[in-house]
């Protein structure tokens, strides 16, 4: 078989024995499950196959049109199982996508020319930021780029109080002529934000029907109480703005890639990845479209969870090196951490639930130039088009890539799953004509001094998340994945003074996998200020049992049976003062009770000190909102991986090449991923060869694959 196989380097062997953390046999699979992400540099591509085999696969992105690459992926996916696009498609299961349209989106600053209808004197809400300044240091540090200028920001006279109760009417004629001087102005998504529409959101809606009748050409709509209903008012403001920005791009997208799909034969549901770590239908994020920003690397970290937890770590830090960024987040106890306050993307704040991921410009398209005498990598990136300069495609900058393939780490022949010859001369001339004749040194070694670089780049951004969470990068393990995780993880664990990784063998498609494995997430909120003493137990009820109704109605396209769904209930709570607010577990739900309140009072307590190292045990806490998380879980893959069959790992060496490791180049011996079983053993230093990427061990490492796939690697500190 695998003579078969690593042709492709792709089909690998059935899992014949199911993990018994998983909750749907492989047998309820009918047909095929594909995953897909898309990344700066490749669309990655996951399958699993209805015998439970798993493939994986990998196409350059389409940066002009993502559904492009995506289709191409699939394409080549059902050419590798003897089959044509329409035959795979007619038996998709599921089709799950995670999509960086809206990161990019909001970095290159080009979504729809927005306008905001907001509450007359709060028009510039969104200009004060909380005071909040990405460069303290800097008094000359420019403002964000506005989402909406601010004769596109139009003040409407009305009002709400904390209550609900109406102080001054809606002024319909107001919203008439703001809305006809917003189509002057050529905007095309309009932001509605009044005033506590959180507690009564009568004036919203009105608001949204005067503007269907003014402007009924419109691309969209975003009312605040459907996006945020809760407080406080700049976040809801903001979060409000970002999301009119992003909808009318990712509506578009979306339609396109469905309609691709559906002229492929395809006619089943596309799932969408959220930055909460679930998935819903593109009907669920529509109108909630803000919730897309981050779904890749979201699903990478659902992945690196699952995996971790079949080879029992439960604190680890997952990271993610792709073409164009290095992800990291902490998942300690087996969950990761999930910021609920406090989340600033591409310098807009977004007060939604999201898996807390930090990226850097350090991926293996990142170049390397010098500048004013010092060496510099990343954060821009040679991205697919041109790439880097040793994929031979029309790159002529070096890139971290490129010091990888000079360095021996890549495979010059069969690399991408055998797709690809990598230029080795090219890259060296790269290296050589902006790094090495400017710095004074010799190819080799420049080469090694962008790793040194990146890899710092890398462990400080590693550092600055750990410090913001009081965690002790020695006391945790590394999961490493995306295509250049696993070249960088050994030098990233020296740096961390880590000395365990894992190397998941599918880690070049990670996200992709991790959003086959991700469960339908419904998470809403509704606001309710109160000191705890006073709360209103018929309120919560009812606040309980009309967010379980809308969950369910969101869920219902999912058709999930009774024992597939699982909501939990929390209740926002602060101590009066603070501006944000914490989830406490209310799983009383409706029966919530007076002595409910005094043991709520004790968790909050209890959380706020494990959590941020104070309490005040002494003050009463403040109720700010009730939240519920409804989740359909979705069947999951018998195994993340398949396995080979060799067990003594020498008879899996393919060759050797020279490879350097900071102390000058030596032999190291090469291995067929493909090949290796459960309880091989590699001794480092050693090149394990996986079909999209290199398991690389320094010198007296250690690798043992493990039964659930993946490389458990003893770094030698």
């Amino acid at each position: 078989m695998h003579g078969e196989d690593h042709a492709f380097g792709r089909v690998m062997r059935k899992g014949v024995e199911m993990s018994t953390a998983y909750s749907t046999s492989a047998s309820s699979h009918v047909g095929y499950r594909v995953g897909v992400d898309v990344g700066g540099t490749f669309t990655d591509i996951i399958c699993v196959t209805p015998d439970g085999t798993v493939l994986l696969d990998k196409t350059p992105t389409t940066p002009e049109d993502q559904s492009e690459g995506v289709v191409n992926g699939l394409a080549q996916l059902a050419s590798s199982l003897g089959m044509n696009l329409s035959q795979l498609t007619a038996q998709l299961d599921a089709f799950v996508h995670g999509t960086t349209t809206a990161d990019n989106t909001m970095i290159e600053m080009n979504g729809a020319s927005t306008g905001l209808l907001a509450t007359e004197g709060h028009r510039d809400e969104i200009e004060l930021r909380r005071d909040h300044k990405e460069s303290i240091w800097d008094p000359a540090y420019p403002a964000p780029q506005p989402i909406a200028r601010r004769r596109a920001r139009i003040g409407i006279p009305e009002r709400v109080d904390f209550k609900g109760e109406v102080i001054l009417p809606l002024d319909e004629d107001a919203v008439r002529k703001g809305v006809k001087r917003l189509q002057k102005l050529g905007v095309r998504s309009i932001a509605v934000c009044f005033l506590f529409s959180f507690v009564n959101p009568t004036h919203e809606r009105r608001a949204r029907e005067l503007i269907l009748e003014e402007f009924p050409e419109v691309e969209h709509i975003s009312c605040s109480h459907e996006i945020l209903p809760r407080g406080p008012e700049f976040e809801r403001t903001s979060t409000t703005l970002v999301n009119a920005y992003v909808a009318p791009r990712i509506s578009s997208y979306v339609d396109r890639l469905v309609k691709r799909l559906s002229e492929a034969g395809f006619n089943g549901q596309v799932l969408l990845m959220q930055s909460s770590g679930g998935v819903m239908p593109p009907s669920y994020v529509a109108h909630r479209a803000v919730s897309l920003l981050g779904s890749g690397p979201t699903g990478g970290v659902m992945g690196a969870a699952m995996a971790a937890s079949e080879s029992l770590v439960s604190d680890f830090i997952a990271v993610d090196m792709g073409g164009t960024s290095y992800d990291i987040c902490l998942v300690r106890n087996g969950s990761p951490e999930v910021a609920t306050d406090w989340n600033w993307r591409h310098r807009y704040y977004i007060n939604l639930p999201m898996v807390d991921i930090h990226s850097v410009g350090a991926g293996g398209g990142s170049i390397a130039h010098v500048s004013q005498g010092a060496l510099l990598v990343g954060p821009k990136s040679a991205g697919s088009k041109p790439g880097p300069a040793c994929y031979g495609r029309g790159g002529k900058q070096p890139t971290v890539t490129d010091s990888d393939a000079v360095l021996g780490y890549l495979p010059t022949e069969g690399f991408a799953g055998g797709r690809m010859s990598l230029d080795i001369e090219a890259a060296m001339a790269a290296i050589e004509r902006d790094v090495a004749l400017s710095l004074g040194l010799e190819v080799k070694e420049a080469a090694w001094a962008i790793q040194r670089i990146v890899n710092a780049n890398m462990a400080n951004a590693t550092r600055r998340v750990l410090s913001g969470h009081g965690a002790d990068p020695r006391a945790l393990s590394i999961i490493a994945y995306g295509g250049g995780g696993a070249v960088h993880a050994w030098a990233q664990a020296r740096e961390l003074g880590i000395s365990r990784v894992l190397v998941p063998k599918s880690s070049p498609a990670f996200s992709a996998l991790g959003m086959l494995v991700a469960d339908y997430v419904v998470d809403l909120m509704r606001a309710y200020v109160v000191k705890l003493s006073e709360t209103d137990l018929d309120r919560v009820r009812q606040l309980i049992a009309e967010l379980q109704l809308e969950a369910e109605q969101e869920m219902a396209p999912a058709n999930l049976a009774a024992d597939q769904v699982h909501t939990q209930v929390m209740v926002q709570m602060c101590y009066q003062g603070q501006n944000f607010d914490m989830s406490v577990p209310l799983p009383e739900g409706t029966a919530i009770s007076d002595g409910t309140l005094l043991d709520l009072a004790e968790r909050f307590h209890s959380q706020h000190q494990a959590t941020r190292g104070f309490s005040f045990p002494t003050q009463e806490p403040l109720l700010r909102g009730v939240r519920l998380v409804h989740r359909g879980y979705t069947p999951k893959p018998p195994m993340l991986a398949s396995l080979g069959e060799v067990t003594d790992s020498s008879k899996a060496i393919t060759g050797e090449r020279s490879a350097c490791f900071g102390g000058g180049f030596e032999k190291v011996p090469t291995y067929r991923g493909t090949a290796l079983g459960a309880g091989a053993r590699i001794d480092g230093p050693a090149l394990i060869e996986e079909p999209f990427t290199v398991v690389v061990l320094a010198p007296a490492d250690v690798a043992i694959l493990d039964e659930h796939g993946n490389y458990d690697i003893a770094v030698a500190l």
